[in-house]
């Protein structure tokens, strides 16, 4: 992504309308570009301070008594409309907004809405897809765990476990740095057979969370599941036999 890419893309970024992987090639270029860097960092400021102080004009008590007195008068036909209908209204619309907020507040943790499961899912596909191009599977290629997770150390803010397990036919083939969820995850690669697998790692929110979930997203195989305080998400065209010995393996 060069410079003009990006300037095309920064407003959709700031608002948080872009796909993961825009969002992505988006970030790793402002993090070499200090002019990109810096469009970005004047349109936050500006965000910030729209939202941050009130721009909007507040009407008198007059006024406002006005309007009630106007609202309550008689209409054509001899009829009125009922003073306190109005209140009504506004009392069923917050009471419905109540019941929204406590519904997502009261969730049990780990259980994610439908539209936020399919999200994830699409998202971890769309992960997996991108890093079987050219150059983009791994930043650490190494079937060494001893190389692989000392390389994590410094650019992820906790420490994924990283195995081999090549004598169950899983050998490792690296690891690198993804974006998934909205956080920035570990990534592991393994190889079974002719089938690459990627196992993506970030730390779960409110341990222990949801069961183990397998599924069928777009001909991939995705599994999700908490191991041991953390996230974990595998992606491959393997059959799902393939996918849950892994996730065993890793579970272990």
């Amino acid at each position: 992504m060069n410079c003009s890419e990006t300037d095309l893309l920064l407003h959709a970024y700031a608002d948080g309308e872009l796909d993961v992987v825009r969002s992505l090639e988006l970030e790793l270029h402002v993090k070499g570009c200090p002019a990109c860097a810096a469009r970005l960092e004047s349109l936050k400021t500006l965000a910030r301070a729209l939202r941050d102080n009130d721009f909007a004009y507040h009407a008198p008590a007059s006024l406002r008594h006005r309007v009630q007195q106007m609202a309550g008068a008689p209409v054509a036909g001899g009829l009125s409309q009922p003073p306190n209908l109005q209140w009504i209204w506004k009392w069923l619309a917050a009471a419905a907004t109540a019941a929204a907020v406590l519904l997502l507040v009261l969730r049990p943790p780990g259980i994610s809405t439908g539209s936020e499961n399919n999200r994830l899912l699409d998202d971890a596909v769309a992960c997996h897809v991108r890093s079987l191009m050219a150059g983009h599977l791994t930043d650490v290629p190494s079937s060494d765990q001893h190389t692989v997770k000392p390389w994590f150390e410094g650019k992820l803010d906790f420490a994924p476990d990283v195995r081999d397990f090549a004598s169950q036919n899983f050998s490792l083939v690296g690891g690198r740095l993804d974006y998934l969820d909205d956080h920035t995850v570990a990534a592991l690669v393994y190889r079974h057979n002719k089938h690459l697998v990627n196992v993506f790692i970030w730390p779960a929110q409110n341990p222990p969370g949801a069961p183990p979930a397998l599924a069928v997203r777009k001909g991939y195989c995705v599994l999700t599941q908490e191991i041991r305080g953390f996230h974990y998400c595998l992606v491959s065209d393997m059959d799902e036999n393939g996918v849950e010995q892994l996730a065993g393996l890793l579970g272990r």
